[in-house]
């Protein structure tokens, strides 16, 4: 099922209960959604689109080496992507886990609405919670975001690619990321079968 929003930002109509936010930003019906952590850190405060700070920037070339933007920048044009933060509240300081609990439902009701194929969390507290409540993997170590970054995971109903923090990338972390996201792409990365043939008619009916 696609939506029927062709809104850029804030698709959906997010609205916490906080003087400023940085929504979900994208195509409503992507493919790929990027995941990070809170706009304090990965940026969006002045520009209320996610990921365009400093760090914000690395992130968005990668992603349009990978094709999965068509230009960066303060609006970037996406390609089947979308971004979102954890906690879209812009916080004083680190948020408290009683901010994050409370801006979750935010998060999740908005990934649900998306349902895209693939998650791309940023960083250990967006991947670890990813990972948590997105995945059937069971995580009993330490996140480790050098050996995570640009690896391909199975969730449950999702793929996950997580990536390292943009403010911590060393030499290689661009390319690594980029090849990690372009092997994904030459795969059969949405896993859907074509349920028509059961139903009347000749339409496809995909599900995963």
């Amino acid at each position: 099922m696609r939506n029927v929003t062709d809104r850029t930002s804030n698709p959906f109509g997010m609205r916490p209960s906080c003087d400023r936010f940085v929504p979900g930003y994208g195509d409503a019906n992507a493919d790929f959604h990027v995941i990070g952590d809170h706009p304090d850190i990965h940026g969006g405060i002045e520009t209320g689109v996610p990921f365009t700070s400093d760090p914000g920037m690395k992130l968005q070339a990668a992603l349009a080496d990978a094709g999965l933007l068509t230009t960066t920048g303060d609006e970037p044009e996406v390609d089947g992507t979308f971004f979102s933060y954890l906690h879209m509240c812009v916080a004083d300081g680190t948020p408290t886990p009683a901010e994050y609990t409370d801006m979750e439902r935010f998060f999740d009701a908005e990934l649900r609405a998306i349902a895209a194929h693939v998650l791309l969390p940023v960083g250990e507290v967006a991947t670890k919670h990813v990972l948590e409540n997105y995945s059937s993997i069971a995580w009993k170590t330490d996140i480790d975001m050098e050996t995570l970054h640009g690896t391909e995971l199975r969730g449950s109903g999702f793929l996950i690619l997580p990536i390292k923090d943009p403010r911590e990338w060393d030499e290689g972390d661009h390319d690594e990321l980029v090849a990690g996201i372009v092997e994904l792409r030459s795969t059969d990365f949405r896993r859907e079968s074509d349920l028509g043939r059961f139903i009347p008619g000749d339409d496809p009916y995909y599900v995963r």
